[in-house]
């Protein structure tokens, strides 16, 4: 009888291990999946891509100019694997809310207390940022105000030194000292479909490698009724992050944050110079360069992937 029993016991545990096995591996496919969610932030709808565990460590990615969290699209599978990965579109891009700039203050003071009030509502702690483009003077913000919170930072062609602008921002600077109506207007080819596909197109390794569906889709938004003054203000109100830059760097110098600079060296509008300043006060920043233009990602996702996940291993909690 015992026989019996033991030999029923073992096929019994010889059916239910695969099924063990597949629910565990159909639970760890859920988790890495990614989620399309939407919370209100003071009366706005912010559109956020979410996956992993939310047990594991927390990355915030913040995109810039012109795209949205779509840029994010090929690494966030390969970071949530190991990690809580949370990507917002920021007002004004993406499918967030993108209010007329006569009821929105499109400043990067404000995009940055819209995100502060993201990560309240969502209970962020402690988390590492991934900052690119607009997302760098949005997430250094953040920086500044939670210093607590911040496990590391990775800066993808995220500039905070003067040293990395290009001449490429000459017509902007020339609007910044002179803000009138005629300097406005010359800004509006920076929103054409041609500005954006050479903002994507520009220094890129491999051009084949650049999916037509990003530059497309985020020209898509850029031609809404009203967007070109949504971008025209926060290219004026970009000066405010210049200004800014003595504070960031403070804050490098200060906090010592470890840091991570995943660049384009061929990026026309932020420059090398920019990603190497960051060593220069921090002695936790390191630089990683890629032949490419602004948009890295779409050439080298698997090698910035890579890279970045030895450099989260190595954060604290």
């Amino acid at each position: 009888m015992k026989t019996i029993i033991k030999s029923v016991t073992l096929i019994l545990a010889m059916t239910m291990l695969p099924q063990t096995a597949v629910n565990a591996q159909v639970k760890n496919i859920a988790t890495q999946a990614t989620h399309y969610n939407t919370i209100k932030v003071s009366g706005l709808n912010i559109f956020y891509r979410e996956a992993g565990d939310k047990n594991a460590p927390t990355l915030l990615l913040l995109h810039g100019y012109p795209t949205s969290s779509h840029m994010f699209r090929n690494l966030i599978p390969i970071l949530s694997k190991n990690y809580h990965v949370i990507a917002p579109d920021l007002p004004g891009f993406g499918f967030s809310d993108a209010p007329d700039h006569l009821k929105f203050e499109y400043t990067f003071d404000n995009l940055a207390n819209i995100m502060q009030g993201f990560i309240d509502i969502l209970g962020l702690k402690r988390f590492a940022i991934y900052v690119f483009d607009y997302g760098a003077p949005t997430g250094y913000r953040l920086a500044l105000a939670n210093p607590e919170k911040i496990t590391g930072i990775i800066s993808q062609n995220g500039n905070a030194y003067e040293e990395g602008l290009s001449m490429g921002w000459n017509p902007i600077q020339k609007y910044w000292k002179d803000p009138s109506q005629t300097n406005r207007d010359a800004l509006k080819d920076f929103v054409s479909k041609e500005s954006t596909w050479f903002q994507y197109h520009e220094g890129a390794s491999d051009a084949s490698l650049i999916a037509p569906e990003t530059y497309t889709l985020d020209q898509y938004f850029l031609d809404r009724p009203g967007n070109i003054e949504i971008q025209l203000d926060l290219l004026k109100d970009y000066r405010t992050n210049v200004a800014l830059y003595p504070k960031f760097q403070a804050y490098f110098r200060d906090q010592k944050p470890m840091t991570l600079a995943v660049w384009g060296s061929q990026d026309p509008y932020f420059l090398p110079a920019g990603a190497e300043a960051y060593k220069l006060d921090n002695p936790n920043a390191s630089v990683k360069f890629y032949k490419t233009g602004h948009f890295a990602l779409e050439t080298h996702y698997k090698e910035i992937g890579a890279d970045i996940l030895l450099f989260l291993s190595k954060l604290p909690k």
